[in-house]
């Protein structure tokens, strides 16, 4: 089997609501195609911008 991790940006300019519909359809095809996924979720969306002025760290 083999590995793959995914970066998750939710609201980087589509709805957050639909984070969860593409993960279901990848996690589909991973296990049909015996392949493993992770995911790593960064908080790089457009609410943080208006928040914080920032979409992502400096760093």
């Amino acid at each position: 089997m083999t590995g793959q991790t995914i970066a998750v940006i939710p609201g980087d300019g589509i709805g957050t609501e639909v984070i969860s519909s593409a993960r279901a359809v990848l996690d589909a095809v991973a296990d049909r195609h015996a392949i493993e996924l992770s995911y790593t979720a960064f908080d790089w969306s457009c609410e943080r911008y208006v928040a914080e002025g920032a979409m992502m760290p400096d760093d």
